[in-house]
């Protein structure tokens, strides 16, 4: 019961923050989990600039979204 509540906490979490750290993790072949975990201890250690980062990568994800989802097909007129 209390792992299924903590998995739904996480994928709710990661669902409404872009999902950053399961992209980066999935490119890089780690888990989320340390991701996130070394996302905390650099934003302690740089005094909250890695949180740029974050939203840079955040807005790239987002614009990269909107362009796959408008490419047609040239056939498709």
């Amino acid at each position: 019961m209390k792992r299924r509540v903590i998995n739904t906490w996480k994928h709710l979490i990661e669902k409404r923050f872009f999902g950053v750290c399961s992209y980066v993790g999935s490119k890089l072949g780690l888990s989320d989990s340390k991701i996130r975990l070394y996302f905390i201890y650099a934003s302690f250690l740089a005094l909250g600039s890695p949180i740029l980062i974050y939203l840079a990568i955040a807005f790239w994800m987002d614009i990269r979204k909107q362009f796959s989802s408008q490419r047609r097909s040239v056939w498709d007129l």
